[in-house]
């Protein structure tokens, strides 16, 4: 016969586990996107929050007052915050990526209403956000996710967090020299390409001045870009590895500023 019965204490530390797990599934990617109903984030966020209860050891948490235990609701609300967080500004390097992209081809003021994130977003942008929504569920990177908030618990247990906050600073300044450096990987080829056609367009401009090369470059530039997009639809996985790699630095590295 099941045993349905349960401590006082049981019920602060699987409150406290709760906290930490919901606010990783709001803002991590993949699980955070506004399409996912939210009786669903809310469901799994407790589903997930059991078995973590029942899979690790349970410490006796400490506390004086009622504000010593909302003290310590804010350090594991801010746990979960921070690790989902280092995943999902890695993923804000397709925005950069598309923005870059739409301003070489000559569409930056087109702009779409990003479903997932109810926000104006660039065409291009939208176009690797989907892409690279897509590799990560290809790739099981969602499982390495949940693998790693599981993780953290062993690591960081309940009111076991210490943020340190040069080493967490350091790593956003990390990822900061890196994010440049990944989004011009992805847009690589459009760029490039972008430059000899501009090249060429002088050249011409040059050889026969009556022409309109305006009008004409225009129209060039957006028909081949958006050409060479599509022809290197097969280099994104590439580019995916790279962001996904970033990823698992970025949690680890935020991981360890706090313990």
């Amino acid at each position: 016969m099941i045993d349905f019965t349960f401590t006082y204490a049981d019920l602060e530390y699987f409150l406290l586990i709760l906290v930490r797990i919901s606010c990783f599934i709001y803002i991590a990617p993949f699980f955070s996107m506004t399409n996912v109903p939210r009786r669903v984030r809310v469901g799994f966020s407790i589903f997930l929050a059991y078995l973590v209860f029942q899979a690790v050891d349970h410490n006796e948490v400490v506390y004086d007052s009622l504000l010593g235990y909302a003290i310590i609701v804010m350090k594991e609300a801010l746990t979960g915050f921070l690790i989902g967080w280092g995943a999902q500004i890695c993923t804000t390097v397709t925005a950069f990526a598309g923005s870059i992209a739409d301003m070489e081809i000559g569409v930056s003021m087109v702009s779409l209403m990003d479903p997932t994130t109810k926000e104006q977003a660039t065409f291009s942008g939208v176009y690797y956000q989907y892409l690279f929504t897509l590799f990560l569920i290809i790739t099981g990177m969602y499982r390495y996710l949940l693998q790693a908030l599981i993780d953290t618990f062993t690591l960081i247990p309940i009111n076991g967090a210490v943020f340190k906050t040069e080493a967490l600073l350091e790593s956003v300044i990390m990822f900061l020299s890196d994010y440049i450096a990944i989004g011009f990987r992805i847009i690589l080829p459009i760029f490039c390409t972008m430059i000899l056609l501009n090249v060429i367009l002088g050249v011409l401009a040059k050889v026969s001045p009556q022409l309109n090369m305006f009008a004409v470059g225009m129209q060039l530039k957006m028909l081949v870009g958006l050409g060479i997009m599509f022809l290197t639809v097969r280099m994104l996985p590439g580019a995916a590895d790279f962001v996904f790699t970033e990823m698992k630095r970025m949690i680890v590295s935020f991981v360890e500023g706090m313990t």
